[in-house]
């Protein structure tokens, strides 16, 4: 029993030892990491002025190696042709100042905090506008030294980048946005950038944008030659696809809807003149409030766009309605003063008439009673024989007869398709306006059934020709 007790007192004193060791050696451990700390960047030892040197120790240039992880895409103006990104920017070089020993594999990398300590590429982004650290809580911002000299710089920052834009296509278009990285100073005989292999570009997943979608990323070079020499650069292009049913919505469709409204008119009466007229200036300002609303949220630029030509053409249409109205009006306005103007020339041809057949009834009636007296003298001399009676040529009643002869003698004339299809509406001079309205029914939908083929087709083919391009 006395033996149990004391194999349990000399396993627990064993146990309080193998702790305190290893407490000792973890903290014998972190020293070591600072005396290398101080080893390799104490004073008189390393210059961060000086840049590395080149691959395996050689005077090229000093290769540095770029990757980027987007953490999100905030806003894509048009209006400002800009775009915001938070990204978590990366860079890795090798600086042979900076081996170590490693202790056997337990000191994987050192971590830095302060970027002036080590020599730092001097890159900047070409194309940005605005841009900031992240400082909350912590400055987001590590630098790893690893024992073969190599350096990791991971940074994260937000970025307001210029992104200049062809809207002719607007909105069935698509938009490339480019991030530019080059050297301010160092020339490509210092210094070089390259991509990092494998997947130099990350985007973070379900990635969600407003009014675009982000089809897909290139990554490319894109070094530039001035009078100081040439600098290396780099730059991702992103390819931002404009979703089209939020512009469906807001624009075509009322637009098409105003358009419609104002066929309605067509189909009022013509002598509902305030009704026709509120229609069509309501119309009118409502279609151009839309237009002047559509274009304060894009930039004044100097060529025509696609919504340019939808909004001017329905504008057109809307415009065309009532002017339709006011040849209606005016065509009503001029029939019926012909109208008048008829009745009055039949009333006047009617009274003519009826004052020459009453004149031609008188003298017949004088020629035939002086016939018949000299008839009958004639008979009395003549013993009894009786001479037939002959119309003179300018008789009115003979005129009459052969009038109703040519008449009934004229050949018929040839059917024609158009004048038998107006032939179902009144065909009298005030009937023109009526006319009019109905032609301007068909006419109206089908010209505009004709421009929205012409134009689906048309930009829907140019925006394929864009995407194999």
């Amino acid at each position: 029993m006395g033996s149990g007790h004391y194999f349990w007192a000399i396993f627990y004193f064993a146990s309080l030892c193998s702790a305190s060791l290893a407490n000792n050696a973890k903290i014998n451990f972190r020293e070591k990491e600072k005396k290398v700390l101080d080893q390799i960047l104490g004073a008189g030892k390393y210059d961060a002025r000086i840049r590395p040197s080149g691959i395996n120790g050689t005077d090229g240039p000093a290769i540095v190696r770029i990757n980027l992880f987007v953490r999100s895409i905030m806003t894509i103006s048009d209006i400002k042709m800009e775009y915001s990104v938070q990204l978590t920017f990366r860079e890795q070089w090798t600086d042979e100042r900076l081996k170590f020993d490693d202790i056997q594999g337990r000191l994987k990398y050192l971590t830095l905090t302060e970027a002036n300590r080590v020599w730092m590429p001097d890159l900047f982004f070409s194309n940005e506008k605005e841009g900031h650290f992240h400082n909350i809580i912590m400055p987001n911002v590590y630098i790893r030294i690893f024992p073969n000299g190599s350096v990791l710089y991971s940074i994260r920052i937000s970025l307001t980048l210029a992104c200049p834009m062809n809207l002719k296509l607007y909105p069935l278009d698509r938009q490339i946005c480019s991030l530019r990285m080059a050297s301010y100073g160092w020339t490509t005989n210092d210094l070089v950038f390259l991509w990092k292999e494998g997947d130099p570009v990350q985007v973070v997943k379900n990635l969600h944008l407003p009014r675009f979608t982000l089809e897909k990323f290139l990554t490319d070079y894109c070094n530039s030659k001035t009078n100081t020499g040439e600098y290396s650069c780099l730059k991702v292009d992103l390819l931002f696809k404009r979703e089209f049913s939020y512009y469906l919505i807001q624009i075509y469709i009322p637009c098409c809807m105003l358009v419609i409204v104002s066929w309605v008119s067509f189909w009022l009466d013509q002598g509902a003149v305030p009704a026709r007229v509120s229609l069509g200036v309501t119309t009118l300002l409502t279609m151009a409030t839309q237009t002047s609303g559509i274009n304060a949220s894009l930039p004044p630029v100097s060529y025509t766009k696609a919504i340019d030509v939808w909004t001017g053409v329905c504008l057109t249409f809307v415009f065309g309605a009532l002017l339709e109205f006011a040849l209606v009006n005016y065509a009503s306005r001029s029939g019926s003063n012909k109208s008048n103007m008829h009745k009055e020339n039949m009333k006047k041809k009617r009274r003519d008439l009826e004052q020459a057949s009453l004149d031609a009834a008188s003298d017949l009636l004088d020629t035939d009673s002086n016939a018949t007296f000299a008839m009958a003298s004639q008979f009395q001399r003549g013993g009894g024989q009786q001479k037939p009676l002959v119309r003179h040529p300018g008789d009115p009643l003979a005129l009459e007869k052969r009038l109703q002869c040519e008449v009934h003698m004229q050949a018929p004339k040839r059917p024609n398709c158009c004048k038998t299809w107006l032939s179902k509406f009144p065909t009298r001079q005030c009937s023109r306006s009526k006319r009019i309205d109905v032609i301007s029914r068909i006419t109206f939908p089908l010209v505009f059934a004709l421009f929205n083929l012409v134009y689906w087709s048309t930009y829907l083919f140019r925006e394929e020709e864009d995407e194999t391009f």
